[in-house]
């Protein structure tokens, strides 16, 4: 059961950074197609955040764990640091796709924990899923 749970709090971080991270670049586009697709891969963290907040309550009273102040804001000192000069779409899509690759990463380490229920691995396929395919489309802005 602990396991779940802790998956599940990691899944909902993961979920949620993506959206801060998307919420903070989102402004410094002119784009308006890539800004379609961000709000289009920030729709899919919501919809995984909402899917988690649901499983949750199944096994905790409690809240998903969620990105704290501090790493909200060093990911936007981060964001304004390295956009600073730079705000082209290849600058833009290179810092999503590091964050994105690091979504990917853990959730791809949190699969192989094969104690997790099923309807938590699936929802962990799903969000794996999500944001390889947005690697996919994140590549053709560099």
């Amino acid at each position: 059961m602990k396991e779940n749970k802790n998956v599940l709090d990691e899944l909902n971080k993961g979920a949620s950074m993506g959206m801060i991270a998307i919420d903070f670049i989102y402004d410094k586009l002119s784009d308006k197609t890539f800004k379609k697709t961000l709000k289009e891969q920030y729709l899919e963290y919501e919809n995984i955040s909402k899917k988690v907040n649901k499983i949750y309550e199944k096994y905790t009273n409690e809240k998903p764990h969620e990105v704290n102040t501090m790493e909200k804001m060093m990911t936007w000192y981060g964001i304004e640091m390295k956009t600073f000069k730079d705000k082209s779409n290849s600058k833009i899509a290179e810092l999503l796709l590091k964050g994105t690759n690091m979504g990917i990463i853990e959730g791809r380490r949190l699969l192989n924990d094969k104690n997790v229920d099923k309807k938590i691995n699936k929802l962990l396929n799903e969000f794996v899923g999500m944001q390889e395919k947005y690697v996919e489309v994140l590549k053709t802005y560099l």
